[in-house]
């Protein structure tokens, strides 16, 4: 099984690219969101984070 899965994918054409370019969306991705995570505003944090909290006392009253 194994064998005829690699002698299939010998045979398309360009098809090592696509690894690479997964691995790169991947990296760019958390490349990010790291970026994002450390300039993001503490009260912007503050305020999303609390939301749960708020959208419970609504519910209650």
């Amino acid at each position: 099984m194994l064998k005829f899965v690699k002698n299939y994918m010998d045979s398309i054409a360009g098809i090592e690219i696509y690894p690479i370019i997964s691995l790169l969306i991947f990296f760019t991705f958390f490349v990010v969101l790291f970026w994002w995570v450390f300039t993001a505003k503490k009260d912007y944090i503050n305020e999303v984070s609390n939301i749960p909290l708020d959208n419970q006392k609504d519910q209650i009253s």
